[in-house]
């Protein structure tokens, strides 16, 4: 069963618009967590591309910490989270090959929309992705 939306609370939505909007010209990357299926904790990492401008790769070191930081508080990984600096947010061909975990969702921000941010959702396996439309919730 596939659901329509997914919701995302305000608090981790406006953190994560603040992430990007502070790094404009790298993309921002890190790990959402959650607690019965609704996200709970947002987790930034470094990214450690060699060219941050044009794609992320997630500190290793920092992503061990935060998954075991998720565990310990009781947390499942929900959404692997990056930024494109000046591309819409669509996965790009590169986001489509390194995506290893087929269960998360992976949120795009954009800041390529004249002054608008924009956050859209997908579910990547090695050929495809697709959209998960996202609900703005109350937090909890």
């Amino acid at each position: 069963m596939t659901q329509d939306y997914i919701q995302i609370p305000r608090k981790i939505t406006n953190q994560l618009l603040h992430l990007a909007q502070i790094s404009p010209d790298l993309e921002i990357c890190g790990l959402i967590g959650s607690k019965n299926g609704l996200p709970s904790s947002c987790y930034p990492i470094k990214n450690t591309a060699e060219q941050p401008q044009q794609r992320f790769q997630l500190d290793p070191g920092q992503q061990i910490s935060a998954m075991t930081k998720m565990r310990d508080l009781g947390e499942e990984l929900f959404a692997i989270y990056h930024s494109h600096p000046t591309t819409p947010a669509t996965p790009s061909v590169t986001d489509l090959k390194l995506a290893s975990y087929p269960e998360a969702l992976y949120l795009i921000i954009s800041l390529n929309t004249k002054g608008i941010l924009e956050m859209r959702g997908f579910k990547i396996d090695p050929k495809s992705a697709q959209e998960i439309a996202l609900s703005l919730s109350e937090d909890i």
